[in-house]
């Protein structure tokens, strides 16, 4: 009994409003944007397949602009949607998670054997349960000031960036696979741990700033100008590390940090 209210309770919801919503159509800008950010992926693949390691990651980094342009393009126009968000999943874990396990396990893990796929096979799990909570906590419906756990588009950055400082910046084919072994499982236990985030879908420019916010986003454009392959990676491992960074100083100052809610990662999907 309890399978088929299951299964009429599936067919009723894929039969209902979402089946509507399909049929009115879906919305093609920001679905557009995420096909670029898809394609930029699958691009990576057969980039890393064919050992052009430095354009694949850097069609990583240009598939996380354009995974940063649709959600902004989808609530300006105010076009978000079911489809986007499921859409948009499918799209991170091509661009952020296999995408990036393939290229750092054939830039410089497969001397490894067992060790180095399958270091690349946790990084790439625990980027879809990175997703997997992701979508079910956006679900239920509570609204989200951080992220849980490091986002898997930054994940991602943190390894195509040492791939583009190793070869545009310091000249060389890779580095020492052992570092790179180790970053992928910190990685990996970073998505799927309970470490706070900053979220910036809530960053208002046109609030007034401090004098000093001006400061650094000058320094910052200076840097990204002069230097852009140290300009990737100081953003992508600083903000890898400021979650770990975050949760030690209130640790250490006695605050206890502020757990899931069972329910919400429960929440049953619509």
């Amino acid at each position: 009994m309890q399978g088929d209210f299951n299964y009429q309770e599936r067919r009723s919801i894929v039969g209902g409003p979402i089946r509507q919503k399909l049929r009115k159509g879906i919305f093609i800008l920001p679905s557009f944007i995420t096909t670029l950010s898809f394609f930029s992926g699958f691009y990576a693949l057969i980039a890393s397949f064919n050992e052009q390691y430095r354009y694949a990651a850097y069609a990583i980094i240009l598939a996380g602009v354009f995974d940063f342009l649709d959600g902004k393009v989808a609530r300006l126009t105010n076009t978000t949607s079911h489809f986007g968000m499921e859409y948009d999943s499918l799209s991170d874990l091509m661009s952020f998670g296999i995408a990036p396990g393939f290229l750092v396990y054939s830039w410089a893990l497969q001397p490894f054997g067992r060790l180095g796929w399958m270091a690349a096979f946790l990084y790439v799990i625990c980027g879809a349960l990175r997703l997997a909570r992701f979508n079910t906590l956006a679900h239920s419906g509570k609204a989200m000031d951080s992220f849980v756990g490091l986002p898997i588009p930054a994940a991602a950055a943190v390894i195509a960036s040492l791939v583009i400082v190793t070869k545009d910046l310091l000249l060389l084919e890779s580095i020492n696979p052992f570092i790179l072994v180790g970053t992928v499982y910190v990685l990996a236990f970073l998505m799927v741990s309970n470490v706070r985030y900053v979220s910036f879908k809530q960053f208002d420019l046109k609030r007034r700033k401090a004098f000093g916010f001006l400061v650094f986003m000058v320094l910052a454009i200076y840097i990204l100008a002069v230097i852009p392959e140290l300009m990737v990676i100081i953003l992508a491992i600083g903000y890898a590390l400021s979650g770990p960074a975050v949760w030690a100083w209130n640790l250490a100052r006695g605050k206890k940090p502020v757990p899931e809610s069972p329910d919400a990662l429960h929440h049953p999907r619509p």
